[in-house]
């Protein structure tokens, strides 16, 4: 196996887990629309599964809460899709170096793999050397028979914790922010709420 892995940016417009995806499954960036279509689609099809306790919102909102393109996608959304496309999902967090395997459970038999900064999701692909062009990017891998994706996982391991190593990550439980109206510092995601002067 020749090349490295690279890291494919994927533009910041809160659907960049699903065009993250789309890049990787398609090699197409502009998939959001019609992945939050499907994950919506699957989610009111299945209302016992896709359940308020499991979304954390009821099946309808949750439902209309995806469409809107300004909302984040996470966990519940990359099962989803690793389901609809019948591939396994790779998500490597550069905070914790951990790698979080979607569609496992069905062992299916193709891996493409993404990368998470704490806010924000890249694709991960296979390239025959750095700077070369996209359309030679390798982003489905077999999965063998001792479920690795052999060694390509060491390669995107490898990245993942340099990125770590450069502490290029945001990590949303200790950052800190100045509130621009009343100057009050938080920590994490903390809300301010802020009541009208009387």
């Amino acid at each position: 196996m020749e090349g490295i892995v690279a890291r494919r940016v994927i533009p910041s417009d809160n659907s960049c887990l699903f065009n993250a995806v789309g890049y990787v499954m398609d090699h197409d960036k502009n998939k959001a629309p019609e992945l939050r279509q499907v994950i919506a689609a699957t989610v009111v099809s299945d209302p016992i599964k896709y359940s308020e306790a499991f979304l954390g919102k009821p099946n309808e909102e949750y439902c209309s809460w995806i469409l809107d393109s300004e909302k984040w996608g996470g966990a519940i959304e990359l099962s989803i899709l690793a389901d609809y496309y019948g591939r396994e999902i790779a998500a490597y967090d550069i905070q914790t170096t951990r790698c979080d395997l979607y569609g496992q459970e069905k062992k299916y038999s193709e891996r493409v793999m993404l990368i998470y900064d704490g806010l924000h999701y890249d694709a991960l692909a296979m390239s025959p050397f750095d700077g070369a062009p996209e359309e030679f990017d390798q982003t489905i891998f077999p999965v063998r028979l001792d479920r690795t994706i052999g060694p390509v996982e060491g390669l995107a391991l490898n990245l993942v914790k340099e990125q770590h190593r450069k502490r290029s990550f945001t990590d949303t439980a200790r950052f800190t922010l100045r509130c621009g109206v009343c100057q009050i510092g938080v920590v994490g995601q903390k809300v301010i709420s802020h009541s009208p002067e009387l």
